[in-house]
């Protein structure tokens, strides 16, 4: 991330926010400086401004220094005693003056830490002495804070690490059929396909045989992504998986996957292939046949997949709270905890992937999912722009009341009314209106609304709706078709009751 700029001429503009902090220092350097210097390098950087109050109105004011080159001098040996603080990420030209009026002010640039440098840390002592800022200025970083920067730094992810007090056997197969029923539907009559399972997660990086008893043992990313949810928190103790529906706000929430339940593995890819086929029902689908066939899929599916990868690879299984993925009739919202490696300016621009499970990432790009040459979010941008939402957010959320966490936030309202003139210009024809089209179209719609009858018998008329992102008036007419030919039939209310398929269907 580049230095935040100090302009002198903005001076009587400025106020102070979670980049820029001031100091009067008059009787020389506060120790509050440190804690700031601290608090900056952890974060995204900053400026720290000695010689200047701030008023009640939040504007600033000098407070008379004069003998700047003193003040230097005590940073300077100061910054450079390991006792004060663990490094020094300054040159020469980060600290400078300036004259305001008849007074003197010192500006220091603190630029953000690389991951192997940090946690930077201040009086020698690592977890008293760890700051972050949020927009309240800056706070002590809490013991897991700390150990989640330690765990950050080395380039060897914690996804690699062998478990050898687990077998092979301990892995949940029926998640691991899974996996390679995905993995030979993307690769056909590839090498892999024809190992047998212990081999096959070695090649995949969910189990290693660089162990002391030379056998083949589960990694970090075999446990997280093929073992039962009860066995991957005995090393990772925070470990939660969470899915929630708000597509009614009068319940809490009408649809839930989380971890903790007792009807499916818990882990990792089985999260991921059903919330995955969850999150792209809520998007709107162009129609389109191709060989008369409908074609459901555009760039806004892979993007969702691609945002759900992104906050799984880089989620902190060690952290408390969890994933936590929230889908409401505007928007998606994914959380991850942990922040981003690379800083969120680095994300979104592309090109550098420092992903927090490099294995978990190596397993689904195998899938055709996540993209290992950082261009993954950039690319989510550019699907949401083509399908004419408004355009993503990505948010780091620091501070006292929880653990570090990043939100990816995808809205599902349009930026405009030129949606469809802009899937147009993108290639997608119009079709034209014809009896025949509209027989096709009829069609399609009745056999999607018996699908999501068969999926769940008590679904709702207006739960289809809002999944095949169609008018309730749509689905009726649907219903109606299907009970006329004898398919269906409905047992109770619309809100209460269920659906009878019927022995025959015509």
């Amino acid at each position: 991330m580049s230095k935040p700029v100090f302009n002198l001429e903005d001076f009587n503009k400025y106020r102070e926010d979670n980049r820029r902090e001031v100091k009067a220092a008059k009787g020389g350097l506060p120790q509050s400086l440190w804690d700031s210097y601290s608090s900056m390098a952890n974060t995204y950087g900053g400026i720290i401004i000695c010689g200047v109050r701030e008023r009640g109105d939040g504007s600033w004011y000098t407070t008379g220094m004069k003998d700047v080159e003193k003040l230097k001098k005590e940073f300077w040996n100061q910054i450079n005693n390991r006792n004060r603080v663990s490094i020094n990420l300054l040159h020469d030209s980060d600290v400078q003056s300036y004259q305001v009026d008849d007074d003197v002010i010192l500006v220091i640039n603190v630029p953000a830490a690389d991951r192997e440098e940090k946690p930077v840390y201040i009086n020698g002592d690592m977890f008293k002495g760890t700051f972050k800022r949020n927009n309240e200025g800056d706070y002590h970083c809490t013991e897991s804070e700390v150990r989640a920067m330690l765990r950050d730094q080395t380039r060897r992810t914690m996804d690699m690490k062998v478990l050898e007090k687990m077998k092979i056997s301990d892995l949940d197969q029926e998640s691991i059929r899974n996996y390679r029923s995905w993995f030979d539907s993307r690769h056909e009559d590839h090498p892999w396909s024809e190992y047998d399972d212990e081999q096959f997660l070695e090649r995949v990086g969910a189990a290693s045989d660089n162990t002391e008893d030379g056998k083949v043992h589960p990694t970090c990313a075999g446990l997280l992504m093929f073992v039962q949810e009860f066995m991957i928190t005995r090393e990772y103790p925070a470990y939660f998986l969470d899915y929630r529906d708000h597509a009614d706000a009068s319940v809490r929430w009408t649809d839930r996957v989380q971890s903790q339940s007792a009807d499916w593995s818990g882990n990792v890819f089985d999260f991921f292939v059903t919330v995955s086929r969850k999150l792209v029902r809520l998007l709107n689908v162009p129609f389109r046949l191709v060989d008369m066939e409908r074609v459901d899929e555009t760039p806004a599916h892979n993007a969702v997949r691609e945002a759900l990868v992104n906050c799984l690879v880089n989620a902190d299984y060690f952290l408390p709270r969890g994933v936590v993925i929230d889908s409401y009739p505007d928007r998606i919202v994914l959380k991850n905890p942990g922040t981003i490696i690379v800083g969120k300016s680095q994300m979104l621009k592309g090109g550098d992937s420092e992903p927090r499970n490099s294995n978990i990432m190596k397993m689904f790009n195998l899938l055709g999912f996540g993209e290992h040459a950082g261009s993954g979010v950039p690319d989510i941008y550019a699907a949401w722009d083509w399908a004419g939402y408004k355009e993503p957010s990505i948010e780091e959320h620091f501070g006292e009341d929880g653990p570090s966490k990043t939100m990816f936030i995808l809205p599902l309202t349009e930026k405009d009314h030129a949606l469809s003139e802009k899937r147009q210009e993108k290639g997608q024809e119009k079709r034209p209106e014809t009896d025949h089209n509209k027989a096709e179209e009829i069609e399609i719609r009745v056999a999607s609304v018996l699908e999501k009858i068969r999926e769940n018998n008590a679904v709702s008329m207006a739960e289809i709706a809002r999944q095949l992102d169609i008018s309730p008036k749509k689905v009726r007419h649907a219903i109606d078709i299907l009970k006329e030919q004898g398919t269906i039939e409905r047992e109770g209310s619309d809100r209460k009751g269920r659906w009878k398929i019927l022995t025959y269907e015509k």
